[in-house]
């Protein structure tokens, strides 16, 4: 995709792996400056050093982004390397443990819910003003399909991702008129860490078999990549997206458009 971000500062949590590495990567390709933030300060730093091997600017800021101290550091540290943020990918998250409702541990609950949905309020709660100062951005948050429909096993994580949902969609009504649009990208499986740490927790002793099942009931065949996220994110804070705001954007290879087929391979 050629998008041109010249001269805009993009924002980037989770920054260190997977959809926020390639995300950022992608955005400095594009001509941003980035800043990169994550709590791993090893895989942060690699992102950041990636993106200056390949002739782009960025700084890395190590965050919790359950803190709100550190989420408002990582602002002003953004701001005071480049003077602005005209792009927010409101990336982190945590997949947590797979068990069913029943079963699932208070402490995990309780965990997942902390990074994905407060991690995601603290980033619009200290960025948003950021950008009511300046009339202008584009921020996009990571939901997920699990935002959109059932995971079983999963309590955790649904229901965080149906909260960044709301989360988008009130953001992007209380800001619209002011320049700043704020919308959801809805990713299905992705081949990261993330999807096959769930394929080794159903399935410890052959998660590869898990892997293969899961992706032959997907509609495309395969995991979606991290830059295939990336190239929607990036357009969704392009000025190619300019009406478009409170709107979920899945990427998911037809996984939603087959109802449960996916799930039922999942627990088959």
């Amino acid at each position: 995709m050629n998008l041109d971000f010249t001269g805009k500062v993009a924002l980037v949590t989770g920054g260190g792996n997977g959809i926020g590495r390639a995300t950022a990567v992608g955005f400095a390709r594009s001509g941003a400056r980035l800043v990169v933030v994550d709590r791993d300060p090893e895989g942060g730093e690699a992102t950041a050093a990636i993106i200056r091997q390949q002739g782009g600017e960025a700084r890395f800021v190590a965050a919790d982004v359950t803190k709100s101290a550190e989420v408002r550091a990582y602002v002003r540290a953004a701001l005071d390397a480049y003077g602005a943020i005209d792009c927010f990918f409101n990336n982190a998250g945590i997949e947590g443990k797979w068990a069913h409702t029943a079963e699932y541990d208070e402490d995990m609950f309780d965990a997942v819910i902390s990074v994905n949905v407060k991690g995601v309020f603290l980033g619009l709660r200290h960025v948003l003003p950021v950008m009511l100062q300046q009339k202008r951005g584009a921020i996009v948050n990571t939901a997920s399909v699990a935002g959109l429909v059932a995971t079983p096993g999963m309590p955790a994580y649904v229901a965080s991702k149906h909260a960044v949902i709301g989360l988008t969609k009130t953001a992007a009504g209380e800001v619209a008129r002011h320049g700043i649009r704020v919308n959801a990208v809805c990713p299905g499986p992705v081949d990261t860490r993330m999807i096959h740490s769930l394929e080794a927790q159903l399935n410890p002793a052959d998660p590869a078999a898990v892997g293969r099942r899961y992706q032959q009931a997907i509609p495309l065949g395969r995991y979606v990549t991290t830059e295939e996220i990336a190239n929607t994110v990036m357009f969704l804070c392009s000025d190619l997206a300019g009406a478009i705001t409170g709107a979920q954007y899945v990427v998911d290879g037809g996984r939603t458009a087959t109802g449960g087929a996916v799930m039922q391979a999942l627990q088959t």
